[in-house]
């Protein structure tokens, strides 16, 4: 039965074996030892974040930065005008793309003078060949006299500016539709026509996430070889350990007051606990643990395991839905059964969108004519990494009913955006609408279960992809613009 979630709903029809477990005997169980230190797990989540904080100290993106316009105080006639102050306008997008490099770890360099005519444009070119930013944005500050020439030939020059992603910016003022054609096809860049200056900021964001997804690293345990394999156009290196690492791992961590911690951490923040008893949720935790000591160990910001066999043949006692859940809400990528498609759109999401994606499998209902979404572990920082969670109820892993795996209630109403790679130079886009949560049971399948209304679908099994990212807000132009920048391209969802 597929209905709007009440929040206050009563889960007593659908408890496993284990019961719910009350949140008093939960403390009492863990010990108090982990409430007397809550400091304790903020120290060690701080030291293992991933946000990559040391690995950005040593190595930065570098972003050069230029203006063209022609060499003057002030406009007479044309656009953008003569009440349109170039010192002040150009002192105002310096500051934003400073700021924005600042906060993101960029290296920015601003040109001080103006690219007046084509020679300066050419040389500007020579330089990008001969030593290759990572980025280059060119600010146009005039329509009149033509500057869109010098923003033409700075676009359509792929192979001569060292194939740099590039982006165009135009102000409002700067641009008719005419001056904004050529530009709209060139390779790796993207034209930003605005009235938003504080769109700059995006910007210098969209190229700092090209430079991540170059420079990312994502385990994947699986198989019995260790090796790295890159991926074309993205540049992001899949590194994969044996299978039984994880095993292996495991067996050696121990009941910490780590692990206390946090395990007490999903219980206080949990809205409510079906099935899990205490073990499982000490067991749920150190899953984290395991899986931050492989990432660090293997300096990788990713991780991706296929825990099903693990869990059928009995091997671990829980599956690592949890952990995953708070990879992803740290801004790290936790991803299921080794879906290196999906583990590198988890990382595009984060980086792109500053939030976690939900990584699912599809259900099309044929009836309401609407997708259907379910899976294991859901993240509950829809919003941001920095905004309030969604409620969570702590559930069993539905498949098995062993371990703990998040029911994440998503908010009905609210826009959605569908986003999965297929291959690293392909993204699928689409755009949609919460419209109902599903509980299991009385319906099968996993325990964060999400129904969508999707845009423009006439018939939901015309969706393309597996284990597609449910993305809450509309976020759909973002990417799109990206994509463009980085040389990906955008295939419809239907």
């Amino acid at each position: 039965m597929a209905r709007k979630h009440d929040h206050g709903h009563d889960h007593s029809s659908c408890r496993g074996c284990c019961g719910p477990l009350d949140r008093r005997d939960f403390m009492t169980t863990v010990g108090l030892s982990a409430l007397a230190a809550p400091g304790l797990f903020a120290t060690t989540a701080s030291a293992l974040a991933g946000d990559d904080t040391a690995a950005k100290a040593k190595a930065k993106p570098r972003v050069r930065a230029v203006f063209l316009h022609p060499k003057t105080d002030r406009y007479w006639m044309g656009w953008p005008g003569a009440c349109y102050d170039i010192k002040a306008r150009d002192a105002e997008f310096t500051k934003i793309m400073s700021d924005a490099a600042e906060k993101l770890g960029v290296d920015l360099e601003v040109e001080a003078e103006p690219l007046v005519d084509l020679s300066a444009v050419d040389k500007l070119l020579a330089e990008c060949r001969q030593s290759p930013p990572d980025g280059l944005i060119a600010v146009v500050g005039a329509l009149h006299p033509e500057y869109w020439p010098h923003a033409d030939a700075i676009a359509s020059a792929w192979g001569t500016r060292g194939r740099t992603p590039t982006i165009v910016f135009s102000p409002m003022g700067t641009s008719f539709t005419s001056h904004l054609q050529a530009t709209r096809t060139a390779r790796k860049c993207f034209t930003a026509a605005t009235q938003d200056h504080g769109w700059l900021a995006t910007g210098m964001r969209m190229l700092r996430t090209i430079w991540d997804m170059k420079t990312t690293r994502l385990c994947i345990i699986s198989g019995t070889k260790t090796f790295d394999k890159r991926l074309d156009v993205i540049g992001t290196t899949l590194h994969y350990v044996p299978l039984n690492r994880w095993t292996d791992e495991l067996a050696k961590q121990e009941v910490t007051d780590e692990v206390r911690a946090l395990a007490n951490e999903f219980t206080k923040t949990a809205k409510n606990i079906v099935e899990p008893n205490q073990q499982d949720i000490l067991n749920a935790a150190k899953n984290y643990f395991v899986a931050k000591r492989i990432m660090e160990a293997e300096n990788c910001q990713g991780i991706s395991l296929n825990c099903l066999g693990l869990v059928g043949d009995r091997k671990i006692p829980c599956p690592p839905c949890m952990a995953w859940q708070r990879l992803n809400d740290e801004g790290s990528v936790g991803c299921c059964e080794c879906d290196w498609n999906a583990a590198i759109s988890l990382r595009l999401c984060s980086l792109l969108t500053g939030r976690p994606g939900f990584m699912q499998d599809p259900a099309p209902n044929t009836v309401n004519g609407t997708l259907m979404g379910a899976h294991c572990s859901s993240p509950k920082k829809l919003r941001g990494f920095d905004q309030p969670a969604e409620p969570c109820i702590l559930r069993s892993h539905s498949e098995s009913e062993i371990g703990v795996a998040p029911q994440v209630i998503w908010p009905i109403g609210e826009p959605v955006t569908v986003i999965n790679f297929d291959g690293s130079g392909r993204l699928i886009l689409g755009t949609g609408e919460v419209v109902a949560n599903i509980d299991t049971p009385p319906c099968g399948g996993c325990r964060t279960s999400v129904e969508l209304k999707m845009d423009d679908v006439d018939d939901p099994r015309d969706c393309k992809g597996f284990h597609q990212l449910f993305i809450l807000g509309k976020h759909d132009r973002l990417f799109r613009a990206y994509c463009q920048l980085a040389g990906i391209e955008v295939v419809p969802i239907a």
